[in-house]
């Protein structure tokens, strides 16, 4: 496991990655409860690499051990991708995360292979933006979610032409911890058919 800074805009931005430069890495965002660390205290990087994907977990600015960089979320996700070299790669974005992986996906779906948005915020505010972008998404909603309803889920997936929506039984907006291992089998699913269509 690789614990590492990048510089972005002045700020120090810190990761954890598992990677030897294979298809598809993953970047795994986080909410705003949690950090890079979180993913790697659920296993879900140590499963990620096993199957055969390279893992990047960020700690997004002002969170974990990044440094504050604020007035850049519509650019900080490209720069990062950019400077670390991840070549398509898929975006798993929760919760806050929405406010850095909506821009990218916007303005720059070629540069990605995938999007897995798990009750992300940002859906009302880039919903005509979002209709037509062709980038396979997959919809990850826990059923008992408070802060982002299901609802949600159905009008993020009724705008992607190429969307597909599970929702997780009795798990809450962060249905990631409660449900791992059904969390961990719908995105594996889901890059897998990514892999074998490119």
């Amino acid at each position: 496991m690789i614990s590492d800074k990048i510089l972005i805009n002045g700020a120090k931005i810190h990761y954890l990655a598992l990677r030897e430069n294979r298809n598809y890495p993953v970047l795994l965002l986080h909410g705003a409860s949690f950090q890079a660390q979180t993913w790697q205290e659920i296993g879900v990087l140590d499963a990620l690499f096993k199957a055969n994907y390279d893992a990047i977990a960020i700690d997004l600015p002002g969170y974990g051990q990044s440094q504050s960089l604020p007035g850049f979320e519509s650019t900080f996700l490209r720069t990062f991708i950019e400077t670390l070299d991840l070549q398509m790669p898929i975006i798993v974005s929760p919760s806050m995360s929405g406010r850095y992986s909506f821009p990218l996906i916007v303005e720059h779906p070629e540069k990605l292979g995938g999007f897995v948005a798990i009750a992300p915020v940002g859906i009302q505010q880039y919903k005509t933006q979002l209709t037509d972008i062709t980038l396979p998404t997959l919809a990850i909603w826990g059923s008992n979610d408070r802060t982002v309803p299901v609802r949600l889920a159905d009008e993020l997936v009724n705008r992607l032409p190429n969307a597909q929506k599970v929702i997780l039984n009795n798990a809450g907006h962060a249905c990631y911890l409660r449900a791992t291992q059904d969390f961990l089998e719908h995105l594996l699913g889901f890059i897998e058919k990514i892999s074998r269509k490119m």
